[in-house]
């Protein structure tokens, strides 16, 4: 299968246009394409341009909302917490970082906490805002309507993926952290079915409570395996527990609720090492760390030690340079919302 490249400019004014003409508001039309397009550009491509048919359709169908702005539920300078209104994820959780760095600056460390937004995306993506201004973050989401993975020793899926993503500058590249409470995704099973390919090992559980490598699983009753997998998960079930708990819980509105439809919860929290043991000292504990991980010998097999986030700045850098490219199918999957947009989709370098 030919892979081929376009070039990231011109792929996030189309999907800016595509937002814009389908409803979203300008400022919501170019979030949500340009922190897609970042989930492109570092590789994370199940959470990039391949959800924009999706969202396009829930414009369309009235799940999310277009215009406004989210309902403020409390601030109390450093914690803020906002109802999202079902306005899109990405607008959200990028308006909720920079405020977040904007009151660490001022506070020296800040949360602010969404319920009831849509569906947030790439969380690796929103990580740059804070490190970029050479501060800590976290960024934490789960979906309230959601239900693809089951307690550890259970075999009924009652949570999702729950992921979890942390920025950390060095003196260098920041380390860029994006992990999740279960082994795999749901788009990444979706994907794998449409493909009709298995996983590389066991990362789902079978209606019964086996554990399988078939993505088909997911759609019969089965569910995705906690990290740490079907002898080891109650690492990812305490990972999930608690950013079900710092999301959903802090924001007041979660599964309690039974909310319908695709809808997310988020928690950011920002911290200004300046504001705790000064920033050089920060960076000389992180530029040591990190460095150390690097030089640390190779297992056999490996190459050498990278941190995370490494690959997927690297990737950006080269899609930056010689065009991104997109996993097969996505651009045909927009084909149909740009013709009955009037939106005309770049063509391959």
């Amino acid at each position: 299968m030919t892979d081929f490249r376009y070039e990231p400019a011109a792929l996030e004014r189309a999907a800016e246009e595509l937002f814009a003409a389908a409803g979203l508001e300008a400022d919501k039309a170019r979030a949500v394409a340009r922190y897609l397009v970042e989930a492109d550009l570092m590789g994370h491509t199940t959470h990039g341009l391949a959800l924009a048919a999706w969202y396009l359709d829930s414009i369309a169908d009235g799940v999310m909302t277009t215009t406004g702005e989210p309902e403020v539920v409390a601030d109390r300078g450093a914690v803020i917490t906002w109802r999202g209104r079902r306005l899109p994820g990405a607008y959200l959780t990028s308006e909720a970082v920079k405020l977040a760095c904007d009151r660490a600056a001022t506070h020296g460390a800040a949360t602010v906490v969404i319920g009831d937004s849509h569906h947030v995306g790439c969380l690796a993506a929103y990580l740059p805002i804070a490190t970029d201004r050479g501060m800590m973050v976290t960024v934490a989401s789960s979906s309230p309507s959601g239900a693809q993975v089951a307690p550890f020793g259970g075999t009924k899926g009652l949570y999702t993926p729950d992921p979890v993503a942390h920025g950390i500058p060095t003196p260098g590249e920041p380390i860029l952290i994006d992990i999740s409470a279960s082994i795999t995704t749901v788009n990444m099973s979706q994907r794998l079915i449409r493909e009709g390919q298995e996983f590389p090992h066991d990362w789902l559980m079978d209606k019964d409570g086996k554990p399988t490598r078939d993505p088909r699983a997911i759609q019969e009753g089965g569910t995705l395996l906690p990290t740490g997998g079907y002898d080891h998960g109650q690492k990812g079930y305490g990972m999930a527990l608690h950013a079900e708990a710092v999301t959903q819980g802090l924001a007041g509105y979660g599964r309690a609720d039974a909310p319908k439809g695709t809808n997310a919860a988020v928690t950011v929290q920002v911290y200004d090492p300046e504001a705790f043991g000064g920033r050089d000292a920060f960076l000389r504990q992180t530029g040591w760390l990190a460095d150390a991980c690097r030089a640390n010998p190779p297992r056999p097999g490996i190459e050498r030690v990278r941190l995370p986030g490494e690959a997927a700045l690297r990737r950006k850098r080269e899609a930056l340079s010689d065009g991104v490219t997109l996993h097969p199918g996505i651009v045909d999957g927009l084909k149909p919302h740009a013709d009955r947009l009037g939106v005309t989709l770049p063509s391959p370098l």
